[in-house]
């Protein structure tokens, strides 16, 4: 294996984008030698949906796209990122959910330190 490999893109903010990205990822590990029925490929395709999803869904119109980037080292370190070009930082919603909103997965394993600011402003999650 190569000493780092990067994979990345862009997709509109739309619903249909969220599976789009789904492929994308698996596809793209796959390439990398990592079998797309490999458990680590299903965690890693449904944390991508979850994160795409909210790309979509928490934006409100305010980001036309979103990015989905991979990187891969050599001591086997996944990255993965999703990234929105919305202003501001999502809001964590404390206590219950508001009537008639579905759970989703959630992204609990992301709930400490998962969002970070990027340079040129937008939050990266």
């Amino acid at each position: 294996m190569a000493d780092h490999l990067e994979a990345s893109v862009t997709l509109p903010s739309d619903p249909a984008s969220v599976a789009a990205a789904r492929s994308y990822v698996v596809g793209t590990l796959a390439e990398w030698g990592l079998p797309a029925e490999a458990e680590v490929s299903e965690t890693v395709r449904l944390i991508v949906s979850e994160l795409a999803t909210n790309a979509v869904q928490h934006t409100f119109g305010q980001s036309p796209t979103f990015t989905v980037d991979l990187a891969l080292d050599r001591d086997e370190r996944l990255r993965l990122g999703v990234t929105d070009s919305h202003p501001r930082f999502p809001k964590r919603l404390l206590g219950r959910r508001p009537a008639g909103q579905r759970p989703g997965h959630g992204d609990h394993p992301l709930a400490d330190g998962g969002v970070r600011r990027q340079a040129e402003g937008a939050p990266d999650t």
